[in-house]
């Protein structure tokens, strides 16, 4: 097996930047695509085809005439990373080129070689996508095997190799290094069209500058565009501190780091889908949704209904939603109303019982399904309770603690989850398949460790 020496990709290392985004780390697990790349592509058959024609650049040699490419080898493909340069690309590969020699006999000369060629990941002006662009792709012959007599090699395989190889070769191979990045080229063209969030509004990932490389990988910055469904954008929050990733990342492995405060902007998308109004007597586990049962937590309510009468609950998200993360843990933030009305006289309208200021907080479990992020919550605590208005007259509602707390739990958070269900969208690159990512909460973002299939 041939030894290959292999190097790797562009641009300056890009500082952690304080204003939020989304990074993307590419190590050598994915960025070995290209080997993928090759045999999705079919450009090792359309290269072999090519090469079984007549080349133009292949002049007559004395006494070998009839000349033909054919058996390209299936290639070797390494990459390694070199700071500050880019991907040197390393393809070794072989032929066989045959003819009839003066003698009469066919002619077969074996050659391995390798094609060497900088590949640089540029960002596009033009569409701000990022974009594989090769520079300085050399063929460099490692080996050559002839049955031609042992009397007749120096010079004739000398002149070949001067006269015809070394001309010939280039021209050949260098294109299959372009078609390969052409085909990987085509994998980023989806990463700056806007994704739904529902019916509410899209996202977007706009490259914000050109791609970053160390030893260890390139990095990509990322600045979100989050827009409501009539283009109105959404300013993300000030992180306040500079996203970075955490350290003891295993060589060569691939992160993408969401911060959270990208997070509460794609839920405020859905502010409005938080906005319940339920009507159902019966819920889940809880006592029956009526001012009889209210009265057992707050006596005035039996005063101004005295007859039971079935209760409507509506809950409104006042304030967009916010995510924060700690190590391990991330919370969803509500502030809101919950009000309740009683039907006083059939026919009318019901009659708000309390309006109530609440803050609560939700736990939230990151999964991935179909390339989106889904969120599950579940109640962490409800945080504070306070009388905005009243039709009863003056009551504790610290009284009302414990039965706001259920009715959440039971009524209001599967409402959540449900909303959650659209997913959020990830951003789409290299034909990316999320799912097997694995998700860690980290200091006020989301990481996803990245795997391939």
């Amino acid at each position: 097996m041939l030894r290959i020496l292999c190097l790797a990709l562009c641009g300056l290392l890009t500082h952690a930047r304080a204003d939020p985004g989304a990074l993307l780390r590419l190590g050598m697990d994915i960025m070995n695509q290209v080997q993928s790349a090759m045999d999705e592509s079919h450009i090792l058959e359309k290269m072999a085809a090519e090469a079984g024609k007549k080349q133009p650049g292949m002049k007559p040699i004395k006494g070998i005439t009839n000349l033909k490419v054919k058996d390209v080898q299936l290639p070797v493909i390494t990459l390694n990373f070199v700071p500050g340069v880019g991907i040197f690309q390393c393809v070794s590969t072989g032929m066989t080129i045959t003819g009839k020699s003066f003698m009469g006999g066919n002619m077969e000369i074996i050659v391995a070689l390798n094609i060497t060629a900088t590949n640089q990941l540029l960002r596009d002006e033009e569409t701000g996508l990022p974009v594989f662009k090769s520079e300085g792709c050399e063929v460099i012959l490692v080996s050559v095997k002839t049955n031609l007599p042992s009397n007749m090699l120096p010079k004739v395989v000398n002149k070949f190799l001067d006269s015809t190889l070394h001309k010939v070769l280039p021209g050949l191979m260098c294109p299959a290094i372009d078609a390969v990045l052409v085909y990987v080229n085509r994998k980023w063209t989806n990463l700056s069209d806007p994704m739904p969030v529902g019916q509410m509004g899209t996202i977007k990932y706009v490259l914000t500058s050109t791609p970053a490389t160390t030893a260890s990988y390139i990095q990509l910055d990322f600045s979100p565009v989050v827009q409501q469904q009539n283009g109105k954008p959404i300013k993300l929050a000030d992180a306040g501190e500079a996203l970075v990733f955490p350290k003891g990342h295993a060589e060569g492995s691939s992160q993408l780091l969401l911060p959270d405060t990208l997070l509460s902007t794609e839920l405020a998308l859905l502010q409005k889908s938080f906005h319940v109004n339920v009507q159902d007597t019966m819920i889940g586990e809880l006592p029956p949704q009526t001012t009889e049962t209210l009265a057992g937590f707050i006596p005035e309510v039996s005063v101004a209904y005295p007859k039971s009468t079935p209760l409507t609950t509506q809950i409104k998200i006042k304030k967009p939603p916010k995510v924060t993360m700690k190590t391990g843990k991330s919370l969803l933030h509500f502030h809101g109303t919950l009000e309740m009305f009683a039907a006083w006289q059939r026919g009318k309208a019901p009659m708000s019982v309390f309006l109530l200021e609440v803050h609560f907080n939700l736990k939230v479990q990151y999964s991935v399904r179909e390339n989106r992020l889904q969120m599950a919550t579940s109640l962490d605590r409800l945080l504070s309770l306070s009388r905005k208005s009243s039709s009863i007259g003056n009551f504790n509602e610290k009284e009302l603690t414990g039965f706001i707390t259920d009715y959440l739990e039971e009524a209001y958070i599967p409402v959540v989850n449900d909303v959650l269900q659209v997913g959020l969208p990830l951003p789409d690159f290299l034909a990316m398949n999320y799912n097997l990512a694995e998700l860690d909460v980290v200091e006020n973002a989301l990481m996803l460790d990245l795997k391939l299939g």
